[in-house]
């Protein structure tokens, strides 16, 4: 791969949080978020990341952010490496590197209108010089995301869930970005609007070269949007491969039964589903040795002793299982 299709390249990332107790907050350990995970995304393409709620996901996109400061790794964006930028260096490239939400009601100011939600960022990096200015490419944006230009002056409250998630949107549109992070976008929707929502965000991404981090525990959705699949569990990546190779040959047992559990809408294909046993291990107390073992129907000796090597088994499908050795 080229350097410059590289617009995002992760290496070793690690963010630890610590876990204090007593009266004198005395450090007692570290819950591991994300721990030592690698991957890149070419420009113009979408990354689904999933895995379960508390997998580390979401930390995972914060932290690439630097809305948290990572433990240790590296972060290299459009060549430079986040991580050793200065405030003002990173105040600078934040407009190259936006977020969507989750909750679309949380996420928006309740006291501003939407031409200040999503005019705010075209005054902090000074990207428009008058008033009207302002007001004509809010306008412009909005008609991107399928709403009026009546709407700018209105408040969060008066908008259904689907409308302020495109205000969402468009507020990341804003300010020209290359790099979106969508944190679960369509999770807090209706179904119906969802679609409309992955639909918006694949045309935009068409039409203006965008790059996604796309954060889901839906697979069918991430089906829909993703050029590549990675599957997250406690932490840890064990599992990158396109798309095509992902739902058609997924290799790690805890990929199998996430695909397992996808609802099949014609009742006359029989699936097996691979139901999991036990609960997520406590990310503060990991198990040794691979992280899945403790929950795998195919673990082996060697799985509790051991962790799996993250291989290249051919066209970039990267694995971490004993099972494949």
């Amino acid at each position: 791969m080229a350097v410059e299709e590289k617009l995002l390249e992760i290496k070793n990332l690690k963010k630890y949080f610590l876990v204090q107790a007593g009266v004198f907050r005395r450090t007692v350990g570290y819950l591991k978020a994300v721990d030592d995970i690698s991957f890149t995304i070419k420009t113009g393409d979408t990354l689904g990341l999933v895995g379960e709620s508390g997998c580390g996901k979401t930390t995972t996109g914060m932290t690439i952010l630097r809305l948290l400061e990572a433990t240790s790794g590296e972060i290299w964006f459009a060549g430079k490496n986040i991580l050793s930028l200065s405030k003002q260096g990173m105040r600078n490239m934040r407009k190259e590197m936006q977020v969507i939400f989750q909750d679309p009601y949380g996420s928006l100011n309740p006291r501003m209108t939407v031409a200040d939600i999503v005019g705010e960022p075209l005054d902090i990096h000074n990207l428009v010089s008058n008033k009207k200015e302002r007001t004509e490419k809010v306008e412009w944006i909005l008609s991107r995301v399928g709403l009026s230009k009546e709407y700018t002056k209105r408040y969060p409250h008066e908008f259904s869930g689907g409308q302020r998630q495109r205000i969402g949107v468009a507020r990341a549109l804003s300010v020209s970005p290359k790099l979106i992070i969508a944190d679960e976008p369509v999770s807090a929707l209706d179904v119906s609007i969802q679609a409309q929502v992955i639909n918006l965000m694949q045309d935009l991404q068409e039409e203006y070269n965008l790059t996604y981090l796309f954060i889901a525990h839906d697979l069918s959705v991430v089906k829909h949007i993703s050029d590549r699949i990675a599957v997250m569990y406690l932490g840890k990546i064990v599992e990158i491969c396109n798309k095509k190779g992902f739902y058609k040959n997924a290799f790690h047992p805890y990929s199998k039964s996430l695909l397992s559990a996808i609802p099949v809408p014609d009742p006359t294909i029989k699936r097996k589903r691979i139901t999991l046993q036990g609960d997520v291990p406590s990310p503060v107390n990991l198990p040794h040795g691979c992280r899945f073992h403790t929950r795998c129907p195919k673990a082996m000796d060697i799985c509790s002793k051991e962790e799996p090597e993250f291989k290249d088994y051919g066209d970039g499908h990267f694995v971490a299982c004993h099972l494949l050795s």
